[in-house]
């Protein structure tokens, strides 16, 4: 009897024993990357996609996270996931200036009042016309900062003329942005900006007010001009790489795409927080916030016109019709308007008035 019973227990042992490390052998591990702070509330909304993913999947995806840049640069992040150094990653399309040209609609002028706006309505536009750029990777989501301001280290901007020869910091079309405006646009990627601004290589940045808290930019600038009627932002993206994508198993891969779509919604609504915060660490840095006269905001406005017709043009010339991109920036100001009802209806605060 005491064999039987020994030789039951050591086969009940074994069958644990092989189911453990069954399960050992199935837990997917990935590798997520993000260039922004350890910090930022971005990054830590990264973090909280990978915990969220291993919970959901009950341990059988892990998901080593890689923030402030240790894996991999922001200009680096793209092909460093189609290439497999990180599995996923976030970064934002203008570092990559040319490889998202159907997606660079979103950095024209094109009036996003809000990052929140700007947001959905780029999850929507990508969701309707699925642009091949993004055929190399697995879209998580994407999503838009906020409308991008004037910050200064010490010239107020109160009119194009002051800000004409200006040294600042603008990256990808944005930087077609600046110089249409009249001042002189510098590439760096942010990492390298506030020391910048401090040393006063840079006159100023044209970026999103977040990065007032968020990159610390209150210490350095004095002046942040409120040229958010121009209505143009960052347009930033969390992507997989397609193999890793591929050899996920569909419920996975469903469970990703959930907690992917929550996300996205978080990260909306976060766009507008950081931003109030950003304005609020300014003012107590006793900065300076202009507001533009109506008149001068049309000045600004019809100095940047050109830029619509440059991409139409461009975007012609390598193969899409006019009709596309028509069609493209009619979607986009149906969906804004969309949004920005959708906004005030569900409550979400914004720092400018619309």
């Amino acid at each position: 009897m005491r064999r039987r019973i020994t030789a039951l227990l050591m086969a009940v042992v074994l069958v644990f024993a092989v189911g453990s490390l069954a399960n050992g052998a199935e837990v997917i591990k990935l590798k997520a990357a993000n260039y922004l702070p350890t910090t930022h509330k971005m990054s830590l909304l990264t973090g909280k996609f990978c915990d969220e993913i291993k919970k959901r999947t009950n341990g059988r995806v892990e998901i080593a996270y890689y923030p402030g840049g240790t894996l991999l640069s922001p200009v680096k992040m793209f092909n460093g996931i189609v290439t497999g150094i990180a599995d996923m990653g976030v970064s934002h399309i203008s570092y990559t200036r040319g490889r998202f040209p159907v997606t660079e609609v979103f950095a024209l002028p094109l009036g996003f009042p809000s990052g929140y706006v700007a947001s959905k309505v780029s999850q929507d536009f990508y969701d309707k016309f699925k642009p091949k750029e993004w055929d190399s990777v697995q879209l998580l989501y994407i999503n838009s900062s906020g409308p991008l301001i004037v910050q200064t280290i010490s010239k107020p901007v109160r009119t194009l003329e002051d800000f004409k020869g200006l040294k600042i910091r603008a990256t990808g079309e944005t930087a077609d942005i600046v110089k249409a405006l009249g001042a002189l646009p510098i590439p760096l990627e942010m990492p390298d900006v506030y020391e910048s601004l401090r040393r006063a290589v840079l006159d100023g940045i044209m970026v999103d007010l977040s990065t007032l808290k968020y990159w610390k930019f209150a210490e350095v600038v004095k002046n942040v001009t409120a040229s958010w009627r121009l209505g143009t932002g960052y347009t930033f993206y969390f992507v997989m790489n397609k193999a890793k994508w591929n050899a996920l198993p569909p419920d996975i891969q469903k469970i990703f795409m959930e907690v992917a779509a929550e996300t996205q919604d978080a990260q909306s609504r976060l766009w507008n927080e950081m931003d109030l915060e950003g304005l609020e660490a300014f003012r107590k840095e006793n900065g300076q916030l202009i507001s533009l006269s109506d008149a001068e905001a049309s000045r600004w406005i019809k100095a940047v016109e050109p830029l619509m017709a440059n991409y139409k043009k461009e975007m012609v010339s390598k193969g899409f019709k006019s009709a596309d991109v028509d069609s493209w920036t009619s979607f986009i100001n149906e969906r804004i308007e969309y949004w920005k009802a959708e906004e005030k209806r569900r409550g979400v605060k914004a720092p400018f008035e619309k």
